[in-house]
C-alpha cells in the first residue's frame, strides 16, 4: 500500500464524514461538509500525479481511484437531491449518476475485447469531472437561498451538459464495436 493508493482510499473514508457533516441539524456544518468533499477532490487529483511522478501506479490504484471518485461523487448528489428536492436537480442527478455506470461498463467491455484506450479518459473527461466538483463543492456548502447557491446551481447545469457530452463521446468512440456485438 503506497501514498497514492493510501489517498485514493482515504477518499472512501471521507464519505460517511460529508455525511454527517450535510445532515448536521447545525446548517453552518454543511460548509465543513463541503470542505471535506473538495480535500477528496484534491486528493483524487494528488494521488495520480504521485502515482505517475514516483512511478508507484498499481492495479489496486487503477481499481480503486474510480471507483472512490464515483462513490463520493454519486454519494454528494444524492445527497443534493435529497435536501433540494426538486425535479430538475434530481434530473440532473440522475443524468450524472448513470453516465458513470453507463461509461465504466463501457470502459470495462471495451477492455475486455482488448480495445480499452479507445474509451480512455479524454481531455473532455477531465473537464467535466473538474466541472462536476466545482458544482458539489459550491452546493454542499452554500446556504439554500444565497447567491452562492444560484451559483452551484449554474454550475450543476454546466457539468450535466458536460458529462451529456462526454457520454456522447465515448459511445461514439465505442460505436463500431456496439454495432458489431
Amino acid at each position: 500500500m503506497n501514498l497514492p493508493n493510501m489517498l485514493t482510499f482515504s477518499r472512501i473514508l471521507m464519505v460517511p464524514i460529508m455525511v454527517v457533516l450535510f445532515c448536521w441539524p447545525d446548517d453552518s456544518m454543511r460548509l465543513w461538509s463541503a470542505a471535506v468533499f473538495g480535500i477528496a477532490a484534491i486528493t483524487d487529483w494528488f494521488d495520480g500525479y504521485l502515482a505517475r511522478r514516483w512511478n508507484q501506479a498499481t492495479a489496486l490504484g487503477a481499481f480503486l481511484d474510480p471507483v472512490a471518485d464515483k462513490i463520493i461523487v454519486s454519494v454528494a448528489l444524492i445527497l443534493l437531491a435529497g435536501h433540494f428536492a426538486q425535479l430538475w436537480i434530481t434530473l440532473m442527478v440522475i443524468i450524472i449518476i448513470v453516465r458513470e455506470i453507463v461509461i465504466s461498463a463501457l470502459r470495462e467491455w471495451m477492455a475486455s475485447l482488448g480495445k480499452r484506450a479507445e474509451v480512455a479518459v479524454s481531455q473532455l473527461g477531465k473537464i467535466k469531472t473538474t466541472s462536476q466538483m466545482i458544482a458539489i463543492i459550491v452546493l454542499l456548502g452554500a446556504a439554500d437561498d444565497s447567491w452562492l447557491n444560484i451559483a452551484g446551481d449554474i454550475a450543476l447545469v454546466i457539468a450535466t451538459g458536460l458529462t451529456f457530452w462526454s457520454m456522447l463521446v465515448y459511445l461514439k468512440a465505442a460505436w463500431p464495436e456496439l454495432r458489431n456485438s
